[in-house]
């Protein structure tokens, strides 16, 4: 009975530690995983075109390229779709 109590304690520890092993294990292959995620998504931004169409969105342009806002595109959809339609 003795040697059962004395073995009790490092016994508990063992596997509280094992547990806890496998669950940073878990953590690490997440990790890992979004890393790649990342590494990947980094390349691709990384490319001329993403780049390029970053900066459209900003409305950057290239040297001796003029920029033209637009408005009333809604609009004139809208009275398009309504001429075909015939209302």
């Amino acid at each position: 009975m003795l040697i059962a109590l004395l073995y009790a304690g490092p016994l508990r520890s063992y596997y509280d530690k094992r547990e806890l092993v496998r669950s940073e294990h878990a953590q690490v292959a997440l990790l890992r995983s979004q890393h790649a995620e990342l590494k990947r998504k980094l390349e691709r931004a990384t490319k001329t075109e993403a780049v390029e169409r970053a900066a459209r969105r900003l409305f950057y342009v290239k040297p001796g390229e003029r920029l033209y806002i637009v408005k009333g595109i809604d609009g004139w959809k809208h009275a398009r779709a309504q001429a075909r339609s015939g209302h």
